[in-house]
């Protein structure tokens, strides 16, 4: 079947009173509900929500990706003239990859853990029944080269558990634009990323589009990402559309309550001043601004004190993989004092994480020492450790994944005090004491995890940490998947708690902006080593390092700097 020609001027996605259903006893009728609006070639319309907004789902529908129990009950997807919605599978497979790509928030799920990368991008043009062997193999090169991996030839040969987080995002974008499609969807790519891999992704999206004419659909829920991509907005909430128009005017004169709200959620005065030290300064002065007053908690006995703590990971190599080592963590020292929320900055692959695992015993050093209130937590075994260990707790990036589906949260609450003797009756009964803390209902406790947005299942693993009555809370990663206004509640909360509990916090995170709202201090850490330390205020104010100014210069929605464009390896 030959395909039809578009008119002239006539855009190439033209979504008309497009509603789709959800399944009975959902919490609204509609997913999507009577959207309508255009997209031409060579034009980003970022379509920008919270979680549950609809934005995704008109990208599924577009895929033949809709969830089960979600059907179209009115409306048409005009692609090149044609209604996708109306096609036959057999229609709509030739057209998903050729004519339309797409890019997954997660590329860690949606690539095959079990085949090789440069296998994985053969595979598009094999489904499609497009050129050789030895001709696929050397186009899967060509397109690592066009997105610019730092060494092609050996990710070609890589399994995906090899590559870092920005790699392999880089290899999802090679096989969405396999087949040079006409139209690229983006879901959230960016989300998870730290902001340097960040800026470079949206560059690298933003350059390929310029070069190629495509028109890209780049679904967000950051309105820093917008100021840095878009050149329209359509702003989704609850399956409607509240406002649409070109990305300026929507940035500067946001017509809708929601917008200015989404708008607001992103720390202004940090994201406005980087680069404008008077900016900063002032910002960080003026009463409620962005950035927390300095309390130097390293006047006080501190409650944690780490120094010349090491921990390289080593692989044992195989066949045609090489023995590797991996420094993560290269003679940290730092202090925490009491009562004060330390932030730990830094890419993937920097070793933050590492470092926060090892604070709480999930992970040993090779060498080196963490005091809790003067006890060297190394020294201890058995008994001794476990009672100590009951002081530190952690709230983990991805609250679904540290929390088993198949048991109740009250349960998974209450788990903790009862492994430590208390019994299971009232161990119940302070895990519906803790919802409620948290903000979530107290019979939230008979409920299971899947029954949870984000927002709401980062407050059970809260909760959950705060079971055991701890003193130092390692928080890792705990708001990067959230939508910006869920981010500020949890933060919120976060500092709330602190405060009320006396708690000490060990915020670790890839986004300056986010710990710009909650901690006293930083420490900035790259490949395992602490290159910069110092108050929120002073980091902010006078970056002494390269990397921390590379840092705050790749936060998303800057105006008076591009984003890097060169490709880093990274440490895995």
């Amino acid at each position: 079947m030959s395909e039809p020609t578009r008119e002239s001027g006539a855009p190439l996605l033209r979504i008309e009173r497009l509603s789709l259903a959800l399944p009975e006893g959902a919490d609204r009728l509609y997913a999507v509900d009577n959207v309508s609006y255009d997209l031409t070639a060579g034009e980003i319309l970022c379509v920008v929500g919270e979680s549950g907004s609809g934005k995704s789902m008109t990208a599924n529908a577009l895929m033949g990706l809709l969830p089960s129990g979600v059907r179209v009950a009115q409306g048409r997807a005009l692609f090149d003239g044609q209604d996708v919605l109306a096609m036959d599978e057999l229609s709509h497979r030739a057209l998903r990859g050729r004519r339309i790509g797409m890019i997954f928030q997660e590329p860690m799920t949606a690539l095959n853990p079990l085949m090789r990368v440069g296998e994985q991008i053969a595979e598009v043009f094999e489904a499609h029944d497009l050129l050789t062997p030895r001709a696929r193999k050397e186009r899967a090169l060509a397109l690592l080269e066009e997105v610019r991996l730092p060494d092609p030839t050996s990710a070609l040969r890589a399994y995906p558990f090899e590559l870092s987080g920005g790699q392999r995002q880089r290899v999802m974008i090679a096989m969405a634009l396999a087949l040079e499609p006409e139209l690229l969807i983006a879901d959230e790519p960016t989300t998870a990323l730290d902001v340097t891999t960040q800026a470079q992704i949206l560059h690298l999206v933003k350059d390929l589009q310029a070069r190629r004419g495509m028109a890209v659909m780049f679904i967000t829920h950051d309105f820093g990402v917008v100021a840095e991509i878009a050149d329209r907005v359509c702003v989704m909430r609850e399956g409607k559309i509240v406002e649409m128009g070109e990305a300026r005017e929507v940035l500067d004169h946001p017509r809708h309550d929601y917008t200015r709200a989404l708008i607001d959620a992103i720390p202004a005065d940090v994201v406005a001043a980087v680069g404008r030290p008077a900016d900063v300064l002032a910002a960080v002065e003026r009463p409620g601004g962005a950035i927390p007053p300095q309390r130097d908690g390293t006047q006080s006995t501190p409650l944690l004190s780490v120094s010349g703590l090491d921990k390289v990971y080593r692989t044992s190599g195989g066949w045609f993989q090489p023995k590797r080592e991996v420094v993560a963590l290269d003679g940290i020292g730092f202090s925490l004092g009491k009562g004060e929320t330390l932030g730990i900055v830094g890419e993937s692959g920097s070793g933050k994480s590492t470092l926060g695992r090892c604070i709480v015993g999930l992970n040993r050093p090779d060498s080196g020492e963490i005091r809790l209130d003067g006890v060297d937590l190394s020294a201890l075994e058995g008994r001794a450790l476990r009672a100590h260990r009951r002081r530190i707790q952690m709230v983990f990036q991805d609250p679904y994944a540290s929390l088993n589906p198949r048991i109740r949260v009250g349960m998974a609450i209450a788990q903790g005090p009862i492994a430590n003797g208390v019994p299971k009756a009232e161990a119940l009964a302070q895990a519906r004491a803790l919802l409620a803390t948290v903000g979530l209902d107290g019979g939230a406790a008979e409920r299971y995890p899947h029954e949870f947005s984000g927002g709401q299942r980062q407050r059970i693993g809260i909760a959950r940490a705060l079971a055991l009555n701890p003193e130092l809370i390692v928080a890792d990663e705990a708001v990067s998947a959230l939508d910006v206004s869920i981010q500020a509640q949890v933060l919120k909360l976060l500092d709330d708690l602190k405060r009320e509990l006396d708690l000490s916090l060990l915020f670790i995170t890839h986004d300056l902006r986010v710990a710009a709202q909650i901690c006293d201090r930083l420490i900035v850490m790259q490949k395992g080593r602490i290159v910069e330390h110092g108050s929120a205020r002073e980091i902010f104010n006078s970056p002494q390092h390269p990397y921390t100014r590379e840092l705050l210069e790749a936060i998303p929605g800057r105006r008076d700097a591009p984003a890097p464009v060169t490709a880093t390896a990274g440490v895995l």
